[in-house]
């Protein structure tokens, strides 16, 4: 691809989410969004096989959906109130509506089957991009809009996707669609607490994204597409493998690792607005969670593949990109738990 061509595409991916983060104008919010949606889409079929193009016409699909759905309501909104902003008399129906194209635009269940396909179907680079910044966009627009919203139906999509990120992830063996999943997961935690403290869904976002960039450099640094391809890492790179294990346990939350933070202060915080049935059934499911992580790291960890005999002597020396960036990424992915009394909730 040409190189001026790329800087666009990667200039607009950056400026879609930063307009509708500064945005107050609901039109203005709509433009991001659609930025987003259209400057990925070349970065999608990139690689030429017909994965690829089946990967960018459903997320194309899926994200022209809603953002139709956004703007109808948008429109209907300027109609019925005169004004490009939701307000308190803005019609329910037209907020429920655009609750649900936001959760079809970050896949929260049950609108998440194309989230876990289109990552299998792009390359790792891009799947980054898809799980970590093209979420931020329809997130500003929720955090700037949850006191309007439904609690009810927040709370009912929230342990939802929960639910379907810990039960789809069970049986996956390729990473990508793994990474899908616990995007799904943890897209749900933020989406649980939002009501009642958006400062933890933004604490959230920033630990799920420290967690998920140095797992899809791990993964990109050795072109591991499979668990298989993960775990005969052990006869060259030890480090790396025991690096994917501890991220993967903190993905899971397991404490003391950094990925147990948001969840511990999310549950405190239900139990505070007493909300314990749901508390209780975000536990349980993380326990669910936290299963199928621990099973992969089993699989790639203390399971050894069959391998020719020439290949256990391959040397440990071998050069790596990213070698300021990975470890200090791994290093607030794992260590940054006992920093949470400093932090004011």
């Amino acid at each position: 691809m040409n190189p001026i061509t790329i800087i666009i595409i990667y200039f607009t991916i950056f400026m879609g989410p930063v307009i509708t983060m500064a945005s107050t104008n609901l039109i203005l919010m709509w433009v991001g969004l659609e930025m987003s949606l259209l400057s990925i889409i070349p970065l999608l079929i990139n690689k030429k096989n017909p994965r690829s193009t089946e990967a960018a016409t459903k997320y194309f699909i899926t994200q022209a959906t809603a953002s139709m759905i956004i703007l109808f309501s948008i429109v209907l909104n300027y109609k019925q109130l005169g004004t490009w902003t939701f307000q308190q008399q803005t019609n329910s129906l037209l907020l429920n509506m655009t609750l649900i194209s936001l959760s079809m635009k970050l896949g929260l269940a049950p609108f998440h089957y194309w989230l876990p396909e289109v990552t299998q179907g792009i390359s790792l680079p891009t799947g980054l991009i898809l799980l970590t910044w093209q979420k931020i966009a329809p997130l500003s627009i929720m955090f700037q809009i949850y006191e309007l919203l439904n609690t009810s139906i927040i709370l009912i999509i929230a342990i939802t996707s929960i639910f379907m990120g810990a039960w789809g992830g069970l049986n996956q063996t390729q990473t990508r669609k793994i990474m899908a999943y616990s995007s799904i997961a943890h897209m749900g935690w933020m989406l649980a607490i939002l009501p009642y403290n958006p400062n933890l869904t933004l604490l959230n976002l920033i630990i799920y994204i420290t967690l998920t960039i140095p797992m899809f450099m791990i993964l990109m640094t050795n072109s591991s597409m499979t668990m298989n391809s993960i775990s005969q890492l052990w006869n060259k790179t030890p480090m790396i493998l025991m690096t994917t294990s501890i991220i993967l346990l903190s993905l899971g939350g397991l404490p003391p690792l950094t990925g147990f933070l948001p969840k511990w202060a999310i549950i405190t915080e239900l139990l505070k607005n007493n909300c314990t049935i749901t508390a209780t059934l975000m536990a349980m499911m993380a326990l669910l969670n936290l299963f199928f992580y621990t099973r992969l790291i089993y699989m790639t960890s203390f399971t050894m593949f069959p391998v020719n005999n020439n290949t256990k002597m391959i040397s440990q020396h071998e050069t790596y990109k990213y070698n300021f960036i990975l470890p200090t990424l791994t290093t607030l992915s794992t260590l940054t738990l006992p920093l949470s009394p400093q932090l004011v909730l």
